[in-house]
């Protein structure tokens, strides 16, 4: 059996979300493994490197499944782009070592939020903006992110409810630049929880406003509670840039790639 690692886009704005859903078959993870059971004749599972909601893009969204067939990387390539709707589309098919596991072995993840900080509309990027037109102290916003950084429980900044599941997560780096009309939030960590980064946005959103103080980042983070912290920033304004994971020579060392 061999294990294919693909590495995908797509524009979310019409699907539900990443996962498989038995209600629907319009989620990316369900449009994917019905083309792969076509193409090997036998059910065929994908896993992604982590769920992205309904509405939310994926610019290098990875994935990997098995399948027991003599097509190449290439003729799997072209099999799948041949026939996917056109706002999903795979740009790599790789061989992985058998344990490879899109999830599983993740090592770090980087997302990006824009917000549009004007009142003049920008046609070609309405669905990947937040039209945000209220005036934004980009320093103040920055402030309040650098109490984020590092190692920190992070419960109070996810929609998820009460369960075993650790809620500790590292975030590596949150850049906050303006770039014309347009304002870009950039998550890079080790990990990111249900609604994590979309609520960091929310509130450091209200942090730019004046709503709140840089340092009440830190508060919140000790109360651990989802109350809170501010909105949730909509689904359209953000996008998967990047999964990471070790270095080639690190399978090959082993003797596993």
């Amino acid at each position: 059996m061999r294990n294919f690692k693909l590495i995908l886009q797509y524009e979310g704005t019409r699907y539900q979300g990443w996962q498989r859903q038995e209600s629907t078959g319009n989620t990316i993870q369900g449009r994917l493994e019905e083309l792969l059971t076509k193409m090997t004749g036998v059910r065929t599972q994908v896993h992604g490197s982590g769920r992205t909601d309904a509405g939310v893009h994926a610019y290098g969204q990875c994935a990997n499944f098995h399948a027991q067939t003599s097509l190449s990387c290439e003729e799997i390539l072209d099999y799948i782009n041949r026939y996917l709707p056109e706002d999903i589309g795979v740009i790599s098919v790789e061989e992985a070592p058998e344990r490879f596991h899109s999830r599983l072995n993740a090592v770090g993840k980087t997302y990006e939020y824009r917000v549009l900080n004007t009142e003049i509309p920008h046609v070609f990027d309405r669905r990947y903006v937040y039209v945000f037109p209220q005036a934004l102290d980009v320093d103040a916003m920055r402030a309040a992110a650098d109490y984020l950084i590092g190692t920190h429980d992070f419960k109070a900044f996810t929609s998820t409810k009460k369960g075993k599941k650790s809620t500790v997560r590292t975030i590596e780096e949150i850049r906050i630049e303006r770039i014309g009309d347009e304002i870009r939030f950039t998550y890079s960590g080790d990990g990111f929880l249900y609604h994590m980064v979309r609520i960091l946005t929310g509130t450091l959103l209200e942090v730019g406003t004046g709503e709140r103080k840089p340092e009440d980042m830190q508060t919140i983070l000790e109360s651990g509670n989802r109350e809170n912290a501010g909105a949730l920033a909509p689904a359209h304004g953000l996008t998967l840039l990047e999964v990471r994971y070790r270095d080639r020579s690190f399978y090959e060392n082993l003797g596993k790639w």
